[in-house]
């Protein structure tokens, strides 16, 4: 089946060249890595530019150029900032063809399309004293939107979809805004696949190496300093999920993290913690479970338990929600396909 293949041209205005380099980037590696992603070519004499490629390709092309020129004359523009907005491009397409509109409601004009779509995104800005977090794609916007208004959330999808990052973000912003006293921070201490042994230091130190994924968020949101007196305070706990039996946590905001290595009992026995005032996340992947093989883990479990009580909310993310390096999410697809066709075959044997 041929493909038909289309020209697209349009000029990036208002016209200026230290925009436009930054938009190229060195040796036109910017241009090259949208190339790469979307399967097209790209030519340009100064603002005016061309694109040769599929038409949803293209499409897509031209509207990552239109917003990365924008965001050029703000900021210095990097490969890993030109694959954030490839990745954010990708999301919403996917959300478009997932959700037509239905056929008998009116389109909305371009001036009131802008404005709800401004509102929205306004809306779901995580703001946190030194950075504001903006989700991206469908299922991202959901989390936020479900950890603002829910007591418990679960967010379950392969590595790298901002499960965590999101989730410590909202805790951090529910802290500045004083709608909790305190964030915990919890975590199995299971190893992947390796005896680590007994770790030295005290309970903290030997926690710490579990939960840094949720310390490298917490820096980069408050800094080390105020991370480090938050910790002091107590403010900010960490807690391995063995000594949370027999707590009741009031006004806590409260991530347990890599959930897929709970067990039954341990994952009821976290869920009963909740006090009043606070909210739990709970964030893991279910294809990386690193329990033994003959114990079933809690969050599987829990998804078939809580799926319909009222104030529970599931969001659940696809290798397509990846946002790093790009090869992370083939690696993602790859493990996935692999997986579906081993079952498969041993459903037929």
């Amino acid at each position: 089946m041929n493909v038909a293949i289309e020209t697209r041209e349009f000029l990036l205005e208002p016209t200026d060249n230290n925009v436009l380099a930054n938009l190229c980037g060195q040796f036109d590696e910017h241009l090259r890595q949208i190339e790469q992603r979307l399967n097209i070519r790209i030519s340009n004499r100064g603002n005016h530019f061309r694109i040769v490629g599929t038409h949803n390709a293209s499409a897509v092309g031209a509207q990552v150029l239109q917003d990365l020129y924008v965001l050029a004359g703000k900021e210095n523009l990097d490969l890993q900032r030109v694959h954030m907005c490839l990745q954010e491009a990708a999301m919403n397409q996917e959300s478009e063809s997932d959700a037509p509109p239905p056929a008998d409601a009116a389109a909305p004009g371009p001036d009131e399309e802008s404005v709800d779509q401004q509102a929205d995104n306004t809306e779901q800005v995580i703001v946190t004293r030194r950075v504001r977090i903006k989700p991206r794609g469908k299922h991202q916007h959901s989390y936020v939107e479900h950890l603002r208004n829910k007591e418990l959330v679960f967010g379950i999808g392969p590595a790298g979809t901002g499960k965590t990052f999101l989730a410590v973000a909202s805790a951090v912003e529910a802290l500045d805004q004083e709608r909790v006293r305190r964030i915990v921070l919890v975590r199995p201490a299971v190893e992947a696949g390796e005896r680590l042994g007994f770790l030295p230091g005290d309970m903290s130190q030997k926690v710490d190496p579990y939960l840094r994924p949720m310390y490298d968020a917490l820096y980069e949101m408050l800094g080390f300093d105020r991370v480090a007196r938050l910790v002091d305070k107590n403010i900010i706990e960490v807690a391995p999920l063995a000594f949370m039996r027999g707590r009741s946590l009031n006004e806590s905001f409260v991530i347990l993290d890599e959930a897929q290595n709970t067990t039954v009992e341990q994952m009821k026995m976290f869920l009963t913690r909740m006090g009043f005032g606070s909210c739990a996340c709970v964030t893991g992947d279910i294809t990386q479970i690193d329990l033994p093989r003959h114990q079933t883990s809690g969050l599987k479990h829990v998804i078939e338990v809580l799926g319909n009580v009222d104030g529970v909310a599931f969001d659940y993310f696809s290798p397509r929600d990846v946002v790093r390096h790009p090869l992370v999410q083939r690696i993602v697809e790859a493990y996935e396909g692999y997986e579906n066709d081993a079952q498969e075959s041993g459903e037929d044997q």
